[in-house]
C-alpha cells in the first residue's frame, strides 16, 4: 500500500543474520534480485534437481536435500506455497512487495517462515546457494528462510541431509552405516537394501549418502572422483536390462544402478558406468535417453549399486510414511506425542537408579505380529549456536514388553522384557524398525546422560491403531469412591512363563492352551498357543489389590470351537512375604489347595508389595 519493499526486522540484512561467530565476518553486500538481473523470477521453467549449486557455505547437506525435494512437485509445493502468486509479475510491478513465505515441518506442525528478498552478495553475485540460471531465485530465498529458522547462515555450516528433508516433508528419517552392515561384501544384504531403497524412492521417499573417513580431510577427493565428507542426493534407482552383447560381458541379465548428484554441479564418479565410460557404448541410444545419460560435467552420474555400497559409508533415508485410508500400498496408523525431557531426564538404561524417571509411553500391538516404526526427534539446536550450545544431544529409546493390563508408570524392572533398543546418536532423530509380538509395551525415550534436558517429538507407526499415550500417574488415584469402595492396599505382579506335561486333547496328541489369571473381581487371559502340551506363554499381569488376603488363581484352559475345557489351576496366596524367584507349580483340579492333582506344571514368577509405587 505504501509502495515500500519489505525489510524483515526479525532477520535483518546485517552480519547478525550471516554469522553467529564474530570472528567469521567478511565483506558482504545485501541486494535484491532486481539489482542483480533485469527480469527476476522465483522459478524459471519449473523446478529440477539441476537448478542450483552450493555456494561458499558448507551446507552441501541442505543443497542435497533441495535436489531431492525438486524431484517431487507435490512436496515442494508444500514448502513453497502459492508459488505462482509469489512470482514477480512484470505487468503489475507495484504489486511486488519484496516478501516471500515458505513452510517447514517443525516438531509436528507446518511452520510459516517469512523473509524479505535481500540476499548476500559479493561483486554483484550471490555467495551462497544459487541457481545456474541467473534470474531464478527460489533456491537462494529458500536457503534464506531456512537460515532464519537456524538463527544465521553460518549455523547451516555442516549437517545431515535427512534433517532438511524431514523439515521439508515431515518424513521419518533413518540412517544406515554401509560399512557396519557389510553391504559392500554380503550380496544378499546388498540386494535387500537395493529393493528397499527402490521401494522408498518409488513411494516418494528421499535418499542421500556420504563418505565419512576420519583419516582424510573433509572435501578431499578420492581416486574415483568422489568427495569425502560431502552429501550426495540420490536422484534415481533402476534395474538396467542388458542387451545380448552385454549378457556375455557381464554374465547378468540386469544391472542394479543408482544415480547421484553432487550439489556442487561438478566433480563426478570416474569408475565404471560414469559419464562417457566404455560401458555406456554398449547400451542403445533409446535406453540412454530414457535414463537421461549426459556426458557433461554437471555433477550427476550413474554407478552400479555394488560400487555405491563399496565406495560410500553412510546413507540417510527419509520415508514418507503412507497414512492415507485410500491407497494401493501398505498404509500405517500414526501416533505422535511431543514432550520435554526436563525434570524427568534420567539418562540411558545404564543409569539404573534414574532410568525410570524418564517419560514413559504405553502402546498396544493388537495383531499376532506387527511391524512397528518408531522415530524420536529432538528440537533443532542450531538456533542456540550464538549461545555456544548448538550441538545435538545424544538421544535414544528403549522398548519393554509389560503387563497386559498396566496403566501406571514403571517403578522397577522385574518381569518386564526388554525387547528393543534404538541406536544412541547425537543426530537430530533416531529411528527403529522392529517386528513385535501381540501385547502391551512401554517405550522410554532418553538422553544418554542423566540430567540433560531437551524437547522431543515421538512418532510411532503400526498397522492397526496402537493407542500411544503417556503414562503420568504412579498409582491408582484416590477419589471419593475410594472411601466407599475401598482403595488398593497392595500390588501383585505375575508372569506366567510356560506350562509342560498338559493333558493331550486331540488325536494328534496336542492341545490349544491358554491361561486365565484371576484376582478379586479382575481377570486377564493370554493368547492361545496352538497344538502343544508344553506352551510358552510369557504372559504378564499386574493387580492393585484391595483384599490382600484374597488368593490369586491361575487356570489353564484348552480352546475349543464350542466350549473351552478346564485343564487345571494353581492357587497362590500372593502375599508380600512369599519368595520372588521363579516357581514351578503342580496343576490341580477345581477347589482349594487340597484339590486333586492333574497332569501338568506351570512356571510362574510372583512379586508382591504393600507399596503401590514399588513395581
Amino acid at each position: 500500500q505504501q509502495g515500500i519493499l519489505f525489510e524483515d526486522p526479525e532477520f535483518p540484512a546485517s552480519d547478525e543474520s550471516l554469522y553467529y561467530d564474530s570472528a567469521a565476518k567478511g565483506k558482504v553486500e545485501w541486494k535484491r534480485p532486481k539489482e542483480l538481473c533485469e527480469d527476476p523470477h522465483l522459478l524459471v521453467d519449473g523446478m529440477s534437481s539441476h537448478d542450483f549449486h552450493q555456494g561458499k557455505l558448507g551446507n552441501c547437506w541442505f543443497v542435497a536435500a533441495c535436489s531431492c525435494l525438486a524431484l517431487r512437485k507435490s512436496l515442494w509445493q508444500q514448502v513453497i506455497p502459492d508459488y505462482n502468486e509469489q512470482e514477480w509479475d512484470p505487468r503489475s510491478p507495484r504489486r511486488y512487495a519484496g516478501i516471500f513465505h515458505f513452510r517447514f515441518w517443525r516438531f509436528g506442525e507446518w511452520t510459516e517462515v517469512v523473509v524479505d528478498d535481500l540476499l548476500p552478495t559479493e561483486n554483484g553475485r550471490l555467495i551462497y546457494c544459487h541457481s545456474n540460471v541467473r534470474n531464478e531465485f527460489w533456491s537462494a530465498l529458500l536457503e534464506k528462510a531456512y537460515a532464519k529458522l537456524a538463527g544465521s547462515y553460518q549455523a547451516l555450516d555442516g549437517g545431515c541431509a535427512a534433517e532438511a528433508l524431514v523439515d521439508f516433508t515431515g518424513a521419518v528419517a533413518e540412517s544406515i552405516n554401509l560399512e557396519e552392515g557389510k553391504y559392500g561384501e554380503v550380496i544378499s544384504e546388498q540386494m535387500k537394501l537395493f529393493e528397499d531403497l527402490m521401494k522408498v524412492h518409488k513411494r516418494g521417499g528421499f535418499i542421500s549418502c556420504s563418505i565419512l573417513s576420519p583419516g582424510r580431510p573433509s572435501e578431499a577427493e578420492t581416486a574415483m572422483g568422489l568427495i569425502v565428507g560431502h552429501a550426495y542426493s540420490v536422484t534415481a534407482i533402476r534395474k538396467l536390462r542388458l542387451g545380448e552383447s552385454l549378457v556375455l560381458s557381464f554374465k547378468a541379465e540386469k544391472l542394479f544402478m543408482i544415480r547421484l548428484r553432487n550439489p556442487w554441479g561438478k566433480k563426478e564418479w570416474h569408475g565404471a558406468w560414469s559419464d562417457g565410460s566404455e560401458e555406456w557404448k554398449k547400451v542403445s541410444d533409446s535406453e540412454r535417453k530414457n535414463l537421461g545419460i549426459t556426458v557433461e560435467n554437471d555433477g550427476e552420474f550413474w554407478m552400479t549399486f555394488e560400487d555405491w555400497c563399496k565406495n560410500f559409508t553412510d546413507v540417510d533415508i527419509c520415508r514418507t510414511v503412507n497414512t492415507s485410508c485410500f491407497s494401493l500400498h501398505k498404509t500405517w496408523e500414526k501416533e505422535m506425542h511431543p514432550g520435554p525431557l526436563l525434570s524427568r531426564s534420567g539418562g540411558c538404561f545404564d543409569n539404573r537408579e534414574t532410568f525410570l524417571q524418564n517419560p514413559q509411553y504405553l502402546f498396544d500391538v493388537k495383531k499376532a505380529q506387527d511391524k512397528v516404526l518408531v522415530s524420536l526427534q529432538q528440537e533443532d539446536r542450531r538456533k542456540y549456536k550464538k549461545e555456544g550450545k548448538g550441538d545435538n544431544i545424544t538421544i535414544g529409546f528403549e522398548i519393554f514388553k509389560v503387563e497386559d493390563n498396566r496403566r501406571y508408570r514403571l517403578h522397577k524392572l522385574t518381569v518386564q522384557e526388554r525387547v528393543a533398543t534404538s541406536p544412541y546418536s547425537n543426530t537430530r532423530s533416531v529411528f527403529l524398525r522392529r517386528t513385535l509380538q501381540q501385547g502391551r509395551y512401554v517405550l522410554v525415550p532418553t538422553t544418554y546422560i542423566p540430567g540433560v534436558p531437551t524437547k522431543f517429538i515421538l512418532r510411532l507407526y503400526t498397522d492397526v491403531p496402537s493407542k500411544l499415550r503417556e503414562l503420568k500417574a504412579d498409582r491408582p488415584k484416590m477419589t471419593c469412591w475410594s472411601l466407599l469402595c475401598g482403595y488398593p492396599r497392595g500390588v501383585t505382579q505375575i508372569k506366567v512363563h510356560s506350562a509342560e506335561g498338559l493333558q493331550k486333547q486331540d488325536r494328534s496328541g496336542g492341545a490349544d492352551p491358554y491361561v486365565l489369571i484371576k484376582c478379586e473381581n479382575q481377570s486377564r487371559r493370554s493368547p492361545v498357543q496352538h497344538d502343544t502340551t508344553s506352551p510358552v506363554f510369557n504372559t504378564q499381569v499386574i493387580f492393585y489389590r484391595k483384599d490382600i488376603d484374597s488368593p490369586v488363581t491361575i487356570q489353564v484352559w484348552n480352546s475349543n470351537l464350542l466350549s473351552d475345557q478346564f485343564l487345571g489351576q494353581a492357587v497362590l496366596a500372593a502375599s508380600p512375604g512369599e519368595p520372588r524367584e521363579r516357581q514351578r507349580l503342580k496343576l490341580r483340579g477345581r477347589g482349594g489347595g487340597e484339590a486333586a492333582e492333574v497332569p501338568g506344571h506351570i512356571s510362574v514368577t510372583v512379586l508382591c508389595s504393600d507399596d503401590l509405587g514399588e513395581l
